[in-house]
């Protein structure tokens, strides 16, 4: 449970949208504006399920847009800790192998948490703990191609494994279960980081909430 007698208490910012929308860019804005001592973010994609029990063969098959491929109870956890005041070890997830890797990342409670992932405005009790939910609106195609660019640089895939992906497991994922929580939003920003004027906007109401004047 949050600690609503906690008069420090962090403002938990969501920011939402599909692969390759924008969000770590609109994530980026806001902590760049914010000094490093007062922000900090919290990836969903670092809380994919531990997948020891699977071969590799068989982690290549999951679709890991689906709500069900995240620990969402072990990332509610965390939220509340860092709400609370207490530090925790946030998971590492490899790409390359589908699984979790055996180090994490002490993480200490701030004024900011930036809580970002395709999903994370899916979960009703992840929603309640978010103070301002962010989606990133981007057209479909823009997105593909963001994806196959940052797929093949930094998780080693093919274009065609890619693609193939896309068509079978992330559209569909998309469609079905990232769309329909835009209704969630407080703020809807067009184009991701592109719309620098939202952006500015974003900043300016975090700034003004946590009180920090430049």
């Amino acid at each position: 449970m949050v600690n609503d007698k906690n008069p420090r208490r962090p403002l938990v910012i969501g920011i939402a949208g599909g692969t390759g929308s924008g969000k770590s860019t609109v994530s980026k804005a806001i902590m760049d504006s914010i000094p490093e001592k007062n922000v900090i973010i919290i990836e969903q994609d670092c809380y994919y399920k531990e997948q020891d029990h699977l071969p590799p063969e068989e982690r290549v098959k999951i679709n890991y847009d689906h709500p069900l491929a995240f620990d969402t109870e072990l990332l509610i956890d965390h939220i509340v800790k860092l709400i609370n005041g207490q530090a925790i070890e946030k998971p590492q997830y490899d790409f390359t192998v589908h699984n979790r890797k055996k180090q994490t990342l002490k993480v200490e409670p701030k004024d900011v948490i930036l809580l970002e992932g395709i999903l994370i405005l899916d979960s009703p009790r992840l929603r309640d703990l978010m103070d301002i939910k962010i989606f990133v609106d981007t057209d479909a195609d823009v997105r593909i191609i963001r994806r196959i660019v940052r797929d093949m640089r930094d998780r080693g895939r093919s274009l065609e494994s890619v693609i193939t992906q896309y068509l079978n497991a992330v559209k569909p994922a998309h469609n079905e279960f990232c769309e329909p929580t835009k209704r969630y939003a407080d703020i809807i920003i067009p184009e991701g980081g592109y719309n620098k004027v939202a952006i500015d906007i974003m900043v300016t109401k975090v700034k003004s909430i946590i009180g920090i004047h430049f």
